[in-house]
C-alpha cells in the first residue's frame, strides 16, 4: 500500500511542478524513481542459425543514459564488446548501434557449432544489470530418400526426393546435381524439377532413363551440406546386388521356421 501511495504522490508532484512552470526543470524525485535503464523485452532471446550464416542478437535498453552495454560469452565470462568496441581477438564478433536507437545488436559472422550457447546484454549500472540471449549453431544438411545406391530398369522413371534437415530458414535454392554439372534440361526432355522451399523440400523426376543418364546424382541446398545418391541405369536383369537381396529374404523365412519348429518340439517333450 505504502509504494502505491508514493506512486501517487511522485505523480502529483509531477503535474504540480509543470502547472507552476516547471516544465522547464526535471523532477529530481521523478527521474530518481521512473529514469533507470531497462531492458525491452520484446526482442527474441533465442536465436537459431546454421553454420556460416551470420546470426544476430537484438537487446534493447531504455533511458540508458551514460550507461554502457555490453556483451558478454556466458561460458567463459569473456568481453565480446563495450559499446561498439569490440574487445576480443575473434573479430567476428561485432556490435551494432545506430544513434539515437535503444537497440545494441551482437552480430556474429561465420559462425561454428562451438559459438552454441548463452550471451549477456550487460548495462554498467551499480549493481550491473544483465539479459541473457541463447545463441544456436546447427549444421544444415541435405538428405536424399531411399538407399544411398539406386538401380533403375532402362525405360523406368528416376524419381528423387530431397529434403532440408536442422535449417531454421527455408533454402533460398536447391540445385540438383549429375557429377560436377548443373542438371541441363535443355539437353534432353522429360526432366522435372518441383522445389517447394517451406516445405524445404525439392523433387527430381527424369522420365525413360536412359543407360546414358546414369551417374551422382547430388541435392545442394543454399547453406546447407549436400547429399548424393549413384543411379544406375540398367538394361535387362536387375543387378547381382538385388538378386542376392531376394537369396537373403529367403534364408530368413527359412531360419524363422526352423526355429519355430524347435520351439514346438521342446514345448511337446515338456509336457
Amino acid at each position: 500500500m505504502r509504494w502505491k501511495i508514493l506512486v501517487l504522490w511522485l505523480f502529483v508532484n509531477g503535474i504540480n511542478d509543470r502547472s507552476e512552470g516547471g516544465s522547464e526543470h526535471s523532477n529530481p524525485y521523478w527521474e530518481q524513481a521512473f529514469s533507470q535503464p531497462y531492458f525491452d523485452n520484446t526482442t527474441r532471446r533465442e536465436v537459431t542459425t546454421t553454420v556460416g550464416q551470420t546470426a544476430h542478437l537484438h537487446c534493447r535498453v531504455g533511458h540508458l543514459g551514460d550507461r554502457a552495454v555490453s556483451w558478454i560469452r556466458k561460458r567463459d565470462l569473456h568481453i565480446l564488446t563495450v559499446g561498439i568496441l569490440t574487445y576480443t581477438n575473434d573479430q567476428r564478433f561485432q556490435s551494432l548501434h545506430t544513434d539515437g536507437s535503444n537497440e545494441w545488436t551482437l552480430k556474429v559472422t561465420s559462425p561454428q557449432v562451438r559459438d552454441s550457447g548463452i550471451y549477456e546484454c550487460q548495462v554498467s549500472t551499480e549493481p550491473k544489470i544483465s539479459q541473457a540471449f541463447k545463441l544456436n549453431v546447427v549444421v544444415s544438411k541435405a538428405k536424399i530418400m531411399g538407399n544411398p545406391e539406386l538401380y533403375i530398369k532402362s525405360g523406368s522413371d528416376i524419381n528423387l526426393t530431397c529434403i532440408v534437415l536442422q535449417t531454421p530458414d527455408p533454402p533460398s535454392f536447391i540445385y540438383w546435381y549429375r557429377g560436377g554439372n548443373v542438371i541441363n534440361y535443355s539437353q534432353r526432355g522429360g526432366i522435372n524439377v518441383v522445389t517447394e522451399k517451406q516445405t524445404r523440400t525439392s523433387r527430381l523426376l527424369i522420365s525413360k532413363a536412359l543407360p546414358q543418364d546414369s551417374g551422382n546424382y547430388t541435392c545442394s541446398p543454399s547453406s546447407s551440406d549436400a547429399a548424393s545418391v549413384l543411379v544406375h541405369v540398367l538394361h535387362g536383369e536387375q543387378p547381382a546386388a538385388m538378386q542376392h537381396g531376394n537369396s537373403s529374404s529367403t534364408a530368413t523365412f527359412w531360419t524363422f521356421n526352423f526355429m519355430l519348429f524347435v520351439l514346438l518340439q521342446i514345448t511337446i517333450l515338456e509336457r
